[in-house]
């Protein structure tokens, strides 16, 4: 069977409606950011990774499965990266109501989860919290913020341990995907650049106590870590490990009944 258009906004309105009232109708928010990514990378970064793995990800799922994606959200909250050039960041509050309203619109047309689809690392908290607001106003809607790279297998036979907890920001992994994705993209430049000082005991600029960094704090170019291995071949092995990855998940959700959500909030009563 060919493989299905996934686009929501592809849709008719009758269309639409059928759609959203299948049984387990699932709906995808893609999130990325506009943001600078160092002189080598574009300010779409995020926004085409989260796309373009999604993208790939619902093209290996059977066709008849009941999920669709949105367009992508391509501005993001980026204050961090603020003081660069050509980064443009909403406002938490803004961007909160955003996933608020659309959320809120999506769920009154029958539709059962809402995956926000995030691969910009600073907004995973922001939109933990739109989550969990939008969650409490609509009930009978499960919603499901996630992370692109967050879980994902084998990353550490990949990547070296130093770059994995240092290189943060428009490094090795992320010039290499988009050597692999997008690589007409890609500028020359390969920095070294924004490696933190030593922190006291478990202090660090993101894991168990973080701190709220700003790009200009760390660094010159923008990037935060090691891009001069950044490779095509690497971009290959990075990008498998996020498709296989989300691939799995999907399925897995896709075919349960995941996460339990009230009876009396969803309209279905006991036998």
């Amino acid at each position: 069977m060919p493989p299905r258009d996934c686009r929501f906004d592809h849709l008719s309105w009758p269309a639409a409606t059928a759609a959203m009232q299948q049984p387990g109708a699932t709906v995808v928010w893609p999130f990325g950011a506009c943001e600078q990514h160092g002189p080598q990378l574009p300010l779409a970064t995020d926004a085409l990774f989260a796309e373009r793995i999604l993208d790939a990800v619902l093209l290996g799922l059977d066709p008849l499965l009941p999920i669709w994606r949105l367009p992508v959200q391509a501005i993001g909250f980026s204050p961090e990266h603020a003081s660069f050039p050509g980064t443009l960041s909403l406002p938490a509050d803004l961007l909160i109501a955003l996933v608020d309203r659309v959320g809120e619109q999506l769920a009154d047309q029958g539709v059962r989860r809402l995956v926000l689809f995030n691969a910009h690392g600073g907004q995973i908290a922001l939109l933990q919290v739109a989550a969990r607001q939008l969650r409490v106003r609509c009930p009978q809607m499960a919603v499901l913020p996630c992370f692109l790279w967050s879980g994902v297998d084998g990353l550490s036979g990949l990547i070296s341990e130093a770059e994995l907890e240092q290189g943060l920001h428009a490094a090795e992994a992320e010039t290499s995907l988009m050597l692999r994705l997008a690589p007409e993209l890609v500028g020359p430049e390969r920095p070294l650049d924004g490696l933190p000082p030593a922190a006291p005991g478990d202090w660090s600029l993101e894991g168990a106590a973080p701190c709220a960094w700003l790009a200009r704090d760390l660094s010159a170019s923008g990037v935060i870590g090691d891009s001069r291995l950044a490779s095509v071949e690497l971009g290959v092995r990075l990008e498998e490990r996020l498709v296989e990855h989300w691939l799995r998940q999907f399925k897995a959700l896709l075919a349960s009944d995941w996460p339990p959500l009230n009876a009396a909030s969803t309209g279905v009563s006991g036998s």
